[in-house]
């Protein structure tokens, strides 16, 4: 069994994905995915489709606006651009991942100094963008299919300020943390490791531990007091009536 897992958890899938990369992993209905930083300041950029219906996508501005939020945090639903509830968020070590900034592009890591294969081989710095499209590729999928996407293990706030600033929070994840996801539909998850676009550290991305569970029940983990809203349970019954 996995430290801090309930004993009736079935581990079904088990990878870490290292600072930097990108991965793609199948989660079924009902099961739980959980990730978790190895190391600090690490961030996960993340994109969610129904396995069945590629067309339909993680919808992150009507995820917030729906359920009334700035970030995403137990207990809420995120919902696709058909209104399908696709996962819930059920337990999170953290009050706030950010969903607002998006991923890291080409140009956000040029502040860590040219990079390139021909140099660093397997080590070449990739932004969350590339590790993204280039897993889309290996499902059929491409660039027209990046979505705003949420950034797990990081945390953006607006600044002190007339403009609105969006300002980045270093340090906001740790060793350890950890969110898990109960999936409403069948789900394929991808999954970049680069740095959120707005930090400035070097250049130390950690990486992410990737698990599937097979949990009975999938009871919520969460202590959250934010309450369950009607559009999240409306979002989920769509859900279930695409599944029955």
């Amino acid at each position: 069994m996995t430290a801090g897992l309930p004993a009736a958890d079935t581990v079904l899938v088990d990878h870490t994905v290292p600072g930097g990369a990108a991965w793609t992993v199948r989660l079924r209905a009902g099961r739980v995915l959980r990730l978790a930083l190895t190391g600090d300041s690490g961030n996960a950029a993340v994109l969610l489709f129904p396995d069945a219906d590629r067309h339909d996508r993680l919808n992150v501005p009507d995820t917030l606006k729906a359920q009334l939020s700035f970030c995403v945090r137990p207990p809420l639903v995120l919902m696709s651009t058909l209104g399908r509830g696709l996962a819930t968020v059920i337990g999170s070590s953290l009050d706030w991942h950010d969903a607002v900034t998006g991923h890291s592009l080409p140009a956000h890591l040029a502040r860590f100094g040219p990079s390139s294969y021909a140099t660093d081989r397997n080590d070449q710095r990739l932004s969350a963008r590339d590790g993204l499209v280039s897993e889309l590729r290996k499902q059929g999928l491409g660039e027209r299919d990046l979505h705003a996407c949420v950034n797990f293990f990081s945390k953006v706030v607006p600044a002190d300020d007339d403009r609105g600033t969006l300002s980045f929070v270093p340090g906001h994840g740790r060793a350890g943390d950890w969110v898990e996801l109960r999936a409403a539909l069948d789900l394929l998850v991808v999954l970049a490791t680069a740095p959120h676009p707005m930090d400035a550290a070097s250049w130390q991305p950690a990486g992410v531990r990737v698990t599937v569970l097979d949990r009975p029940d999938s009871p919520d983990r969460s202590t959250s007091a934010v309450p369950v809203r009607d559009e999240s349970r409306r979002a989920l019954a769509t859900a279930e009536a695409v599944l029955a």
